[in-house]
């Protein structure tokens, strides 16, 4: 018998970002977006879990590598966007709104080719202690 396992890896990045329209007057970005929309930026201290979903390996034990596992996240994830500011140094947010839910979109597609597509991953991201978001959602 197959056994299903979840495993979850948990990361920490610091980075700033502002949440801005283009196509918006001034006036609507900061009646949307508030605080999220200073021209000079602000940041968060983020946490990330990652989850994976498998069969365990029957000669590892393992679900996932969770050394592998670590390395992917840091080399694709942590080296890309730790201490950055999303909107100016990260190309995927040169077009995007760096919301969570688009941080989360983005470092899932980015991690979802380099893992076993028989794993199920999804990204847990806090951007504060009770502001978080998930993605994929069941």
């Amino acid at each position: 018998m197959a056994h299903k396992v979840a495993v979850f890896r948990k990361e920490h990045f610091n980075a700033a970002h502002r949440l801005h329209n283009p196509a918006w007057s001034d006036e609507k970005n900061g009646e949307i977006f508030g605080k999220c929309n200073n021209p000079n930026f602000h940041g968060h201290n983020y946490e990330l879990i990652i989850q994976v979903v498998g069969e365990l390996n029957q000669e590892t034990g393992f679900v996932i590598d969770m050394k592998e596992l670590s390395v992917l996240i840091q080399e694709h994830v942590l080296d890309r966007f730790d201490h950055k500011n999303l909107n100016l140094d990260v190309a995927e947010f040169h077009h995007l709104n760096p919301s969570a839910e688009n941080i989360a979109i983005v470092i899932y597609d980015i991690l979802r080719p380099k893992i076993d597509a028989e794993l199920a991953l999804k990204i847990r991201l806090y951007e504060t202690e009770r502001n978080f978001v998930e993605y994929p959602v069941d």
